[in-house]
């Protein structure tokens, strides 16, 4: 049979995008976000975005999952260019926590994030069959989907302490963070990705953390992690702040610049996922082909949440 189509249902084991930067860099109001980024990741890798709290690291992770338009250079995830094909590839990723884009709402429960989440996927999925089964079948579906993420996030809802039924801020750091990720697999990604990944972690539950990404990676898909500090096995991009990319980053690795431009959201999305079918900060609503980028467009998504 030929290729399965975005949005139908597989029961394949997912399969990583590859990733790959050439000179990729996006300007803002305040000078270059990020600049200079080139690397590749094959399908299946944990790519680690290191550096300082206002470097660029999350641009460069919004940029590479569609959403935020580049002013410099290229790159392709899964094949797909960008920035011309950025809602293709808004479709084949995912987004955990990204603050100001992707959040947990804290009086949501546990539950209450699973089943939006379900339900949103099922829209996106755009399947006509998908749309045409019983209603029985269909929750029967989505509970699958969502057993499926749960356990690859190894969150373990019976070890909370109120179950599925623990408000979202009850939960500790680690379970936010799984129950984050939990959300975006329910969309089956070939690409996740992740802000803020090591932040307010004991050095235990980072570890536990970055084996879970380890296992997500091995599975198939491919991870893109924002973080203070990468770890050895991870292939690492490193920002820095307002200088030159760094001397001599060593194997995998690659850096680039910033000169006090803000990270910030490129897009509204519902919690835990992304909004496929939204066109991005500076694309029109006709979809991938379109060079209307606008200053103000990326100037509005760079100021946005006006974090450091």
């Amino acid at each position: 049979m030929g290729g399965e189509s975005v949005g139908t249902e597989t029961e394949e084991q997912p399969h990583g995008a590859a990733v790959v930067a050439d000179g990729f860099g996006l300007k803002g109001p305040r000078g270059w976000a990020f600049r200079e980024v080139s690397f590749r990741a094959e399908p299946g890798t944990l790519v680690a975005i290191e550096g300082p709290s206002g470097s660029g690291r999350t641009c460069l992770l919004l940029a590479l999952t569609g959403r935020m338009r580049t002013k410099e250079g290229h790159a392709e995830v899964g094949g797909l260019p960008l920035p011309r094909r950025m809602a293709a590839v808004r479709r084949i990723s995912a987004l955990g926590q990204v603050p100001g884009v992707s959040e947990l709402d804290p009086a949501f429960t546990v539950a209450e994030h699973l089943r939006e989440r379900a339900l949103l996927q099922r829209r996106y999925d755009g399947s006509v069959r998908a749309l045409l089964r019983r209603p029985a079948e269909r929750a029967a579906t989505a509970r699958t989907r969502i057993d499926e993420a749960v356990r690859a996030a190894g969150l373990d809802l019976d070890a909370l302490p109120k179950g599925e039924r623990t408000s979202v801020r009850d939960l500790e750091r680690l379970e936010a963070l799984r129950l984050s990720i939990a959300l975006a697999l329910i969309g089956r990604p070939r690409l996740l990705a992740l802000d803020d990944t090591d932040m307010k972690l004991s050095d235990a539950d980072r570890a536990e953390a970055w084996a879970l990404l380890r296992s997500l990676a091995a599975s198939g898909t491919t991870v893109l992690a924002v973080c203070s500090e990468a770890p050895e096995d991870a292939l690492r991009i490193t920002t820095l702040s307002g200088g030159s990319p760094a001397a001599d980053p060593g194997a995998g690795e690659t850096a680039a610049e910033d000169t006090g431009a803000r990270e910030a959201a490129a897009e509204d999305t519902a919690p835990g996922g992304t909004a496929a079918d939204r066109p991005a900060v500076g694309e029109t609503a006709t979809g991938d082909t379109t060079d209307a980028t606008t200053e103000e467009g990326a100037a509005d998504a760079l100021a946005e949440t006006g974090r450091a």
